[in-house]
């Protein structure tokens, strides 16, 4: 009796190392997104870091350093510069909810510095 309960505790810590190993590392799959212009056909894929640890905010399409939905200091300072929509709760000068030609402007400080089309805003 004392076998058997040695092995199943055993198989248990077995299985919790698996599954604990396979949530640090995920499943491998990497995130992509379009750099291909609109009605190019099919866009070109390029690996994409949702971390928030470079300097382009992927998943709101802003630098960093500028994306108040990332970082909730930064709303005073444009709502103070009265560049705020109320609407959408970001900047009116990075809502693209209402005028999607805003993000031309980001995009190209992203070429510039790039040499290429920045991914897609996800929000």
């Amino acid at each position: 009796m004392k076998k058997n309960w040695m092995m199943s505790l055993s198989g248990l810590s077995l299985a919790f190392l698996v599954s604990g190993t396979l949530a640090i590392s995920g499943c491998g799959n990497s995130e992509t997104a379009s750099d291909g212009a609109a009605g190019s056909g099919s866009p070109a894929v390029t690996n994409v870091d949702n971390s928030h640890g470079g300097w382009w905010c992927v998943e709101h399409g802003v630098p960093e350093e500028e994306c108040a939905l990332c970082d909730k200091t930064l709303v005073s300072k444009y709502k103070d510069a009265d560049d705020w929509c109320d609407e959408h709760a970001r900047p009116e000068s990075q809502c693209f909810l209402c005028s999607p030609a805003r993000f031309d402007k980001f995009a190209a400080r992203y070429e510039a510095k790039t040499g290429h089309k920045p991914p897609q805003p996800e929000e």
